[in-house]
C-alpha cells in the first residue's frame, strides 16, 4: 500500500488495483491471496462477535464488506498511530517538515514525524487521521 487511503480501500475491500497477473504456474493473482487472507482474517473476527448474524444479516456471501467497513471505522486512528507515530529514528511515512508556528515557513519535525512537541495519545489535531485521506473517491 503506497499510503493511508490505499490501506483502507483494501481493507474495506474498495481498491482498485489487481495485483500482478498471473503466471503460467499459478492460479490466483496478488489480489486474489490478498482478498483471501483478508476474508480469513475478518471470518475469525466474525465468528467471535456477538450478534453478528444479526448485524451483518448472515452476509451470504462471506465476502464480510459490512462488519469490514465497520472494523476500518473503529480501528483507522490505531492504523494511523501504527504508521505515523513510530518509536524508531528516521521513521519517514511524511516528510520530516511543518509550517513553523510564526507562519515563516517550514519547521522541522524530528519527533513521531508531530510538530510543535505534539507527543502520540494526546489526541491533538494533527495526529488524528485527516478524514479526507482515507475516504477518496476512486475514478477510473
Amino acid at each position: 500500500a503506497r499510503s493511508f487511503a490505499d490501506i483502507g480501500d483494501i481493507v474495506r475491500g474498495k481498491d482498485l488495483y489487481l495485483g500482478k497477473k498471473k503466471k503460467q504456474n499459478e492460479k490466483e493473482t496478488e489480489r486474489d491471496q490478498l482478498e483471501k487472507k483478508l476474508k480469513d482474517i475478518f471470518a475469525k473476527i466474525y465468528g467471535e462477535l456477538k450478534d453478528a448474524e444479526t448485524r451483518y444479516n448472515g452476509d451470504k456471501d462471506n465476502d464480510f464488506f459490512k462488519l469490514r467497513e465497520d472494523w476500518w471505522a473503529l480501528n483507522r486512528n490505531d492504523v494511523w498511530k501504527a504508521i505515523t507515530c513510530g518509536t524508531h529514528g528516521g521513521d519517514t511515512y511524511f516528510r520530516a517538515t511543518c509550517d513553523s508556528s510564526n507562519r515563516q515557513g517550514p519547521s522541522q519535525a524530528n519527533n513521531y514525524c508531530r510538530c510543535n512537541g505534539d507527543q502520540p495519545g494526546q489526541d491533538k489535531t494533527n495526529t488524528d487521521p485527516p478524514t479526507y485521506l482515507d475516504y477518496v473517491p476512486q475514478y477510473l
